[in-house]
C-alpha cells in the first residue's frame, strides 16, 4: 500500500508542506526509513477537534447496535490490510512477525469484544442504569422517580504507545473503548510507527464510509513536535485523555491539563517494575522458575509494561541463581524500539553496575552494537531498600534479584513499594498461608495480583484490570483493558421526575 505521510482530519487526508517532515527509525537497519511524514499544523489539530465535537452530537445518539456494527467493520478492515500492515510495522519496530500477528489478532478481537459487550444485556453498558420508583405518599417528604443513566463524556484524545503498535495505538484499546462509549476520537500517532498508524487509519476510514458514520468521528494526527500534544489536551472540546507512555511525559501533559478552565480526566498507563515474590515453603524454590522469569523478562526484549523487573528471592537459593545465570548467558541481544530507548537502557545498565552492593549476575550475548543484551543484577534486600536508583523502571531486558532474609524484610519492601500494575506470588499453598499478612498488604500496591504465573500478557475480558496505584497509572479506579475500560469515557446523569 502507498503511504501518503499525511494526517487524517475528519474524513480527509490533509497535505501540509509548511511545517516540516520527519521519518520513522528502522531498528533493524539502525537508520531512518525513507518515507517522510508531514508534521500537522496547529490549525489542523483545531479542525480535527472541532469536527469531532460536531460528530459527537450525532454519534452520542447512535444505538448500541450501530456502534457494534461499526466496531466489527473496523475489525474487518484491519484484517483486509493483510501482510502489508505486518510488513510496515516490522520495518518500523523490528518486532517479530509472529509477535505482530498475535498483536494484530488481539487488536481485532478487542474491537469485536466491545461490539459483543454493546449487544449483551449482561454487560457493563446495560448493567449501569438504575431506576427507583416514586413514593408520592412517603412522609415527611415524597420521593420522586429517579433514573441513573451513563452518557458519553465527549471527544477523547488518544496517544499511541511505542511498544504496542496495534493493541495500544491507533485502533487499540483506548480508541475501541471510547468509540464503544459513544465518544469521537482524535488520535495522536506515535512517531516510532507513523506508517502503521496511517494504514490502521485507512481501515477506520473505510469503516466510517461503509457504516455512514459522521466524518469527524475519528482523526489521526502525525506530528513530531511536542507542542501539538499539549495543544490537544488543552483544547476545551477535549473531555478525556487516554495515554500509554512514560511517567515524565504524562506529568507534563497533566500539568497542561491543570491549567485548563475545566480540568479533565487523564487516564495514563505509565509503567511498572512488577515485583516477583518467590516464597520458600515446604519445598525448595524450583530452579526452573528462574528460567521462566528470564523468558518473561525477554518478551518484547523487555519492552512490556508488565515486564518483571524485581525478583525477591530467599537468600541462599543457589540453584535458582544458577538457572537464571544460564538462561541469561544463553540469550541473544535484540533491538529496542528507538535510539532514545536504547540510550536510556544503556545509561541505566552502566549506573547499576557502579552501585555499591550490586553485582552483575549475568549478561546475554551481544550480537550487534545497536542491540540491547539482557542483564540481571543481584543484591540484598537491605541494599535495595536504601538505594533509590534501583526502584526505577528500566525499559528493556533487565532485572534485579533481591535476596531477603525474613518476612519482616519483605514487609518493609511492600511498605516502601510504589504503585504497580502487577505483582506475582510464587509459592505453594503453605507458603502463601504463611505470608498472608504480606499478601494482604500487597493488594494495596498493585492493580493485578498474580499467583504462580508470569506478569507478561494481559487478557482482554470482563474480569481484567490493567492499571494500578500511582505511578503505575494516573487513576487507580480505572483500567485500560477489559469491558470496564469504557467506563472511563462515560459519566453519570440522574433523571428526576
Amino acid at each position: 500500500m502507498t503511504l501518503t505521510g499525511q494526517s487524517f482530519i475528519a474524513g480527509c487526508w490533509v497535505n501540509n508542506n509548511d511545517n516540516g517532515t520527519y521519518c520513522a527509525f528502522g531498528p533493524k537497519l539502525n537508520k531512518p526509513l525513507e518515507q517522510a511524514y508531514q508534521n500537522a499544523s496547529s490549525q489542523m489539530v483545531d479542525k480535527a477537534i472541532e469536527q469531532a465535537q460536531c460528530a459527537f452530537i450525532e454519534y452520542r445518539q447512535s444505538s448500541f447496535k450501530d456502534r457494534a456494527h461499526f466496531l466489527n467493520c473496523i475489525a474487518d478492515e484491519i484484517e483486509s490490510l493483510g501482510d502489508a500492515l505486518l510488513h510496515i510495522t516490522h520495518l518500523e519496530t523490528n518486532l517479530p512477525i509472529a509477535r505482530l500477528q498475535g498483536e494484530r489478532g488481539r487488536t481485532i478481537n478487542q474491537l469485536r469484544f466491545f461490539a459483543t459487550q454493546l449487544l449483551s444485556e449482561s454487560s457493563v453498558f446495560h448493567r449501569l442504569n438504575e431506576f427507583e420508583h416514586a413514593m408520592p405518599h412517603r412522609a415527611p417528604l415524597p420521593k420522586p422517580n429517579l433514573e441513573l443513566r451513563y452518557i458519553p463524556i465527549g471527544v477523547v484524545a488518544v496517544f499511541g504507545a511505542s511498544n504496542f503498535p496495534f493493541a495500544f495505538s491507533t485502533l487499540g484499546g483506548d480508541t475501541a473503548s471510547a468509540l464503544a462509549a459513544g465518544c469521537p476520537v482524535v488520535m495522536k500517532s506515535h512517531t516510532a510507527h507513523p506508517g502503521t498508524s496511517e494504514l490502521m487509519t485507512k481501515a477506520v476510514e473505510r469503516a466510517i464510509k461503509k457504516c455512514a458514520m459522521p466524518s469527524g468521528i475519528f482523526s489521526m494526527i502525525q506530528a513530531k513536535q511536542y507542542d501539538i500534544a499539549h495543544q490537544l489536551v488543552a483544547h476545551p472540546f477535549i473531555k478525556a485523555v487516554g495515554f500509554t507512555g512514560s511517567l515524565n511525559v504524562a506529568k507534563r501533559l497533566m500539568a497542561t491539563i491543570q491549567t485548563r478552565h475545566e480540568v479533565i480526566p487523564f487516564y495514563g498507563e505509565l509503567g511498572s517494575t512488577n515485583p516477583q515474590f518467590v516464597l520458600k515453603g515446604k519445598d525448595d524454590v524450583e530452579a526452573r522458575l528462574g528460567e521462566s522469569l528470564v523468558q518473561s523478562m525477554l518478551m518484547g526484549n523487555g519492552q512490556f509494561c508488565t515486564s518483571p523487573g524485581i525478583w525477591l528471592v530467599p537468600k541462599g537459593e543457589q540453584r535458582f541463581l544458577d538457572s537464571v545465570k544460564e538462561a541469561v548467558i544463553n540469550s541473544q541481544s535484540d533491538t529496542l524500539l528507538s535510539p532514545a530507548i536504547l540510550s536510556s537502557f544503556r545509561k541505566a545498565i552502566c549506573e547499576r553496575a557502579e552501585l555499591e552492593g550490586v553485582t552483575l549476575l549475568a549478561k546475554g550475548e551481544q550480537l550487534e552494537d545497536h542491540h540491547a543484551a539482557a542483564h540481571v543484577f543481584v543484591t540484598d534486600l537491605s541494599t535495595y531498600l536504601t538505594t533509590s536508583e534501583l526502584h526505577e523502571e528500566v525499559f528493556g531486558p533487565q532485572a534485579v534479584v533481591c535476596e531477603y532474609d525474613s518476612q519482616e524484610q519483605l514487609q518493609l519492601f511492600v511498605g516502601s513499594l510504589d504503585g504497580q500494575l502487577t505483582a506475582s506470588i510464587h509459592g505453594d499453598e503453605m507458603a502463601c498461608n504463611q505470608h498472608g499478612k504480606l499478601i494482604e498488604s500487597l493488594q494495596y500496591r498493585v492493580g493485578r495480583l498474580i499467583y504462580n504465573q508470569m506478569p507478561t500478557g494481559v487478557e482482554v475480558c470482563c474480569a481484567m484490570n490493567h492499571g494500578g496505584p500511582f505511578p503505575s497509572s494516573s487513576d487507580v479506579r480505572s483500567t485500560s483493558v477489559g469491558s470496564a475500560a469504557a467506563l472511563r469515557f462515560l459519566r453519570p446523569l440522574c433523571i428526576q421526575h
